[in-house]
């Protein structure tokens, strides 16, 4: 699964959680559920949700009768923390090494490296103000 899809799909699942007012484990929401919904393969939704356990941000519970739930209310979980939960930041990319000798290949890293932070702060600060209760309520 690319880092693109991470997000996003965490984003879905916490959502479709909430939803399902899955806040307890004997509410628990199968990988199988979760990934129709999504829609995509239920591995894909069992690598997420594992992120999100070790986040804090659900419970899980694995076998036949296994399932997930949020461990925090929907109004709690702001996007900026579930993107960190599985991409570690907003994170656009890796400035290039550079060239030595050449004018512009030696300063142009920094450069790009100081637009790329400032770009990921901002993403961040924006995703802080959004909740998973907020993603479900524009969805209605």
């Amino acid at each position: 699964m690319s880092d693109s899809q991470k997000f996003p799909v965490a984003a879905h699942a916490l959502a479709y959680l909430a939803h399902k007012e899955a806040f307890s484990a004997d509410r628990a929401v199968a990988s199988a559920e979760l990934a129709a919904s999504v829609p995509t393969n239920p591995v894909v939704v069992r690598r997420v949700t594992a992120m999100l356990g070790k986040a804090g941000l659900i419970g899980a519970r694995a076998g036949a009768n296994g399932g997930a739930w949020l461990l925090k209310p929907a109004e709690s979980i702001t996007l900026d923390v579930v993107l960190k939960a599985v991409n570690g930041c907003a994170h656009l990319g890796v400035a290039p090494k550079g060239v030595k000798g050449c004018p512009v290949g030696e300063k142009i890293p920094d450069a790009v490296r100081s637009a790329i932070e400032a770009a990921d702060a901002a993403a961040a600060a924006r995703l802080g103000q959004i909740t998973v209760a907020d993603l479900l309520a524009n969805a209605h």
